[in-house]
């Protein structure tokens, strides 16, 4: 079974393939099948709110069942104000590239002496049709607690800058030094969800 991603980014499409290769899903980007990226106003007030923003705008564009996805990162101890929540990117009224992304959360860093701990929540949302959305937001899908440090790994993960940023709290490694195995999002929260899909699309 083939199903959409609304999105373009190469290393989300990679992080949720892994999630559903045991199930027989092809994940298909909007590169594959020639849709650009749409400009879509994500002002949702939580994960949720965006990945369902965004999977109903796609499917009204395209008319198919397609899913989204979206994340809020949460520092501990960061005030309200700086806090990027749901606009990691977003620094000053402006989308960050990779490399300044990267440099704004090692100055973060560099502010609570070198490290800080944070955790992504997540969100999904599949569209199937008019009737029938399939949604979740849980622990089970969000990051487990991790360190994000001043100094930057050399590994850089196109789509994920601030992978070269994350440390694992357990062993002290940065995640790009680790086995998949030891990665700090859960193994089956994913999983699951798409499970539920394939039983509602059987049904």
């Amino acid at each position: 079974m083939k199903l959409l991603y609304g999105t373009s980014n190469p290393a989300k499409i990679d992080f949720m393939q892994k999630r559903v290769n045991s199930l027989g899903i092809k994940i298909l980007s909007l590169t594959d099948i020639n849709v650009p990226k749409m400009e879509i106003d994500e002002n949702g007030n939580d994960p949720l709110e965006n990945a369902r923003i965004k999977a109903l705008a796609y499917y009204q564009a395209l008319k198919t069942p397609v899913f989204s996805a979206d994340s809020g990162l949460y520092i501990d101890g960061l005030d309200d104000e700086r806090q990027p929540g749901l606009y990691i990117r977003r620094v000053g009224g402006r989308s960050l590239t990779d490399d300044e992304m990267i440099a704004h959360y090692s100055s973060l860093a560099e502010e609570f002496g070198g490290k800080m701990t944070a955790r992504y929540k997540n969100a999904i949302c599949f569209v199937k049709d008019d009737s029938t959305i399939f949604e979740h937001m849980a622990d089970d899908i969000a990051s487990e607690p991790f360190f994000i440090v001043a100094k930057p790994h050399e590994k850089r993960s196109e789509g994920f800058p601030l992978d070269s940023l994350s440390v694992c709290i357990q062993s002290g490694q940065y995640y790009n030094d680790l086995e998949r195995k030891e990665s700090k999002y859960p193994e089956d929260g994913f999983t699951d969800f798409f499970k539920r899909i394939l039983e509602g699309l059987s049904l």
